[in-house]
Order: C-alpha cells, then sequence, then structure tokens
C-alpha cells in the first residue's frame, strides 16, 4: 500500500479534484475514499483493465509563488475562482480509453457514488505524459 510506484512512459495521468462539502472532513471521507480506491487497484489493475498506479493527496494550504503565474488561491482577488479542493486523487493509466471504461463500470460507480455523497464538486483532468526523469 505504501511501496513506492513505478510510472512507465506514454501513460496517461487522471488528476481528479475533490472538493468536499462545508463542515465534511478528510476524516468522514476516509472509508469510502479507501473502499473506492481498493475497487480500483483490484479489479482495473491488469493489462485489461489498465490502471497502473495511484496516489491520494490532502491539501496542506501551501502555494508556491516561485512556480506560479498569475493568481493563486491565496491571492483574495481569485480566492472564489480558483478551487483546489481538499483531495487530490491521482491515477496512471495504460490507456484514456482504459481508465473511462472503468469507470464505466458499476463496481466502480457505486463507490464513487458513495464518495461523492461527500462532495460539491469533483472534476477529472487527464493528462498525456511529455517527460519524465530522475536525477542523476
Amino acid at each position: 500500500m505504501f511501496e513506492p510506484i513505478e510510472i512507465p512512459f506514454g501513460c496517461v495521468m487522471m488528476f481528479n479534484v475533490v472538493d468536499l462539502k462545508d463542515g465534511v472532513t478528510v476524516s468522514d471521507v476516509e472509508l469510502a475514499l479507501g473502499e473506492m480506491c481498493n475497487v480500483v487497484k483490484n479489479t482495473y489493475g491488469n493489462d485489461e483493465g489498465g490502471f497502473i498506479a495511484g496516489q491520494v493527496y490532502k491539501y496542506s494550504g501551501f502555494v508556491s509563488k516561485e512556480g506560479s503565474v498569475g493568481a493563486t488561491p491565496d491571492d483574495k482577488s481569485a480566492a472564489a475562482k480558483i478551487k483546489q479542493g481538499e483531495l487530490a486523487i491521482v491515477t496512471f493509466w495504460k490507456s484514456f480509453e482504459q481508465h473511462e471504461k472503468s469507470h464505466a463500470d458499476k463496481i466502480f460507480k457505486e463507490k464513487f457514488s458513495a464518495l461523492a455523497e461527500f462532495c460539491d464538486d469533483t472534476y477529472e483532468l487527464g493528462y498525456e505524459m511529455l517527460w519524465q526523469g530522475v536525477p542523476e
């Protein structure tokens, strides 16, 4: 569960922002989130399913001024426009088509619906890998 992951070149990365309802904490969603992630890993983690690996992050409030251009979440004038969400779910897939097929599956939809009950908003953006590297 907490081992390092290896991401093969050419995969797609899905970035899901989860905005919890007011009053809902990360602790409140841990079971639903864990069950959903477990279903993805155990059901779609093969050649046919296409799931490679995933990670879940909790927003901690730090914003890089050095790595940002334009409005940031701590800029009062932009705060209402930027939804960073409380959680980010990052998953890696062999293809976007495999991701979409898995997420259309009944078993995934049941687990995702349980998490979505706690959310004001959730959206998932897809990215194609252009570069990766490690220190030499």
